[in-house]
């Protein structure tokens, strides 16, 4: 009920347009109930030539008379009808919508609000399956099954009444049959509905399955496991089948036992009718009206089953959106946060831990400070806790103890979105957006002047590449950048980040999809664009350590040492023996091939 209430409050929105389409259901359902009685009147006072009885036919009328009014007036309901039945389809379908476009836009919304800690345990492609199949479901259920359902609900109400006033004997006789009816569509409710949560889950799943496989194809076919990916794939679809061949059983154990009922409703009116017609309590054409009635429940009734399916499936669907629109966002902005005003780029870690989902900390009391200006590197072995660090500063994840200060600011004192326009991000796997490179390059700057995309572009010396395409900075990127090659990605990644001129930068081994000499290039712009830019480096390369101002060592989450690369040679066993395993070879083979970096290595004292 929970649920069931919650998309009442979607459909609310739409009051209006519902409350109507409904009303022209009740008006359509009066013509249905009006029909049978005009029947009863043409066979009972009309076809037999006489008046049967002043009770039954009330004033004299002339047979041939009634016949063709009656005839006329079914024609016009006919008619009517038909109008009412648009009016309540496409009413019921724009308020289906509305809340199907409701609910995909709050979906969503939560998505780009939840944490970094929270998309890392989400599977994409469930996720996918979520706002596509399952609002989909709900889509459907409260478009047409919906209406189908009140349909068949006011359709019975209103059919008993009629049929208690027209014959009380009759009618409860019929009605007998409605508990046994009731009782089946409980017990399929309660039977149906767990089975299809479970489908959904398992569509999830394959979804996800298949998402995986698009995402990395190429690593698929450079293992050849394409058999075995295939094999997962099949038995997933195999569980899923199962899954659906488990509900059809229980819908085909159900079904025909509600038809069963209604046709035995029908069997009883005939028989007890045909009694009360030898006894004169009913005549003919009130016992032909009297079926009818029965007839115009009967067909919505062996869809019942299907409805209440189709009800069990939404019902499933929504619990399973809702499960997502319920997930708590962990980093939010804090009651009465400021916004962050334009900073200096002072970054201070003050004890700093951090624990992932209540685990084993991956950041224990580190205490560092960046300051304005300088380029900090981060070394360590895997798992030491780089990322972690870096992922703090912009907030992504928030501290478990300590505090990060910008500026002296407490990164969570301030609205998130100030503190973020103020940062620059390049990370080790570039993500490009479907579209043109221009859209990629503005994607944090919409309003960006022409110039000055070009200029960040020729600063990540990305401008040379770009204008040797045929359409140049129109040029369409195809998902996820294929299109591109690795290095050509992070440069435009790296002039998308300059374009937003930020005080701190934050560089996850930036230049590690592209060659020496490009590498070159763009450290020459950015030692220029990092002037007065404080810089947070994971670094991975020697050239990195060489030119920083501050090297801070980790080891398993906790700052071992800190210092220039000069000190740290000097007085760090761990730095020293990070270099001579990690960076000593490639700072050999880099001088061999760079006389400026050998120099440099040289007066470092490498």
């Amino acid at each position: 009920m929970r649920t069931a209430t919650r998309l009442a409050s979607y459909l609310r929105r739409y009051w209006l347009t519902t409350v109507v389409g409904y009303l022209c259901l009740v008006l359509g359902l009066a013509i249905d109930l009006t029909v049978p009685e005009l029947i009863r009147r043409v066979i009972d006072c009309g076809i037999g030539g006489h008046v049967a009885s002043q009770a039954v036919c009330g004033a004299d009328v002339a047979p041939l008379d009634l016949v063709r009014t009656a005839a006329l007036l079914i024609l016009g309901l006919t008619v009517l009808k038909g109008l009412f039945q648009f009016g309540q389809t496409y009413l019921a379908e724009v308020g289906a919508q509305g809340l199907a476009y409701d609910i995909r836009n709050d979906f969503y919304r939560h998505l780009q609000r939840l944490s970094f800690s929270w998309h890392d345990r989400a599977q994409s492609g469930a996720l996918m399956a979520r706002a596509t199949s399952d609002v989909e479901q709900l889509r459907n259920f409260t478009g047409r099954a919906l209406l189908q359902l009140a349909n068949v609900i006011v359709m019975t109400v209103g059919i008993a009444i009629v049929l208690l006033l027209m014959n009380w004997k009759l009618a409860l006789v019929a009605l007998l049959t409605l508990p046994l009816l009731l009782l089946s569509v409980f017990i399929y409710t309660g039977t149906v509905r767990p089975l299809f949560q479970q489908i959904q889950e398992e569509l999830s799943l394959l979804a996800s399955i298949v998402q995986e496989n698009l995402a990395g194809a190429k690593v698929v076919k450079a293992f050849t496991r394409e058999p075995q990916q295939i094999a997962k794939f099949e038995a997933q679809n195999a569980s899923l089948q199962d899954q659906y061949l488990a509900a059809a059983r229980v819908q085909s154990r159900v079904n025909p036992l509600m038809d069963a009922t209604a046709n035995l409703g029908t069997v009883v009116v005939l028989w007890f009718g045909g009694w009360l017609i030898i006894q004169n309590d009913l005549t003919v054409g009130q016992l032909v009206a009297f079926n009818t009635y029965l007839l115009l429940i009967i067909r919505p009734v062996r869809r019942l089953g299907f409805l209440i399916s189709q009800a069990s499936r939404a019902l499933a669907a929504g619990d399973r959106i809702f499960e997502i629109l319920d997930a708590p966002v962990s980093v939010t902005d804090k009651p009465g946060a400021v916004p962050l005003p334009p900073i200096e780029g002072r970054v201070s870690f003050d004890r700093v831990s951090l624990s992932y989902y209540g685990k084993d900390k991956v950041l224990d009391s580190v205490s560092f400070e960046a300051e304005p200006g300088q380029l900090v590197a981060l070394l360590g072995a895997t798992g030491s806790g780089k990322t972690s660090i870096v992922n703090l500063v912009p907030r992504f994840y928030d501290v478990s103890a300590g505090r990060v200060l910008i500026d002296g600011n407490d990164v969570r004192d301030v609205q998130i979105n100030s503190l973020r326009r103020q940062i620059g991000i390049v990370l080790q796997d570039t993500t490009l957006f479907t579209g043109t490179i221009r859209d990629n390059l503005v994607f944090g700057v919409p309003d960006a002047t022409d110039d000055d995309v070009v200029a960040m572009a020729k600063a990540a010396r990305a401008d040379d590449f770009i204008t040797g395409f045929p359409e140049g900075y129109d040029t369409m990127v195809g998902e996820r950048g294929v299109t591109l090659s690795g290095g050509q990605k992070q440069r435009i990644a790296i002039a998308r980040a300059l374009l937003l001129d930020p005080r701190i930068l934050i560089l996850d081994d930036f230049t590690s999809a592209v060659d020496t000499e490009t590498e070159a290039l763009i450290r020459a712009a950015l030692d220029v664009l990092m002037a007065g830019r404080t810089t947070l480096v994971i670094a991975q390369r020697v050239s990195t350590v060489l030119r920083a101002d501050k090297i801070i060592v980790l080891d398993h989450g906790r700052v071992m040492d800190s210092g220039t690369h000069e000190e740290l040679l000097a007085s760090s066993a761990i730095y020293a023996e990070i270099y001579r395993l990690q960076l000593m070879d490639e700072s050999a083979l880099r001088a061999t091939d760079d006389p400026e970096l050998a120099m440099a290595g040289g007066q470092r004292g490498t």
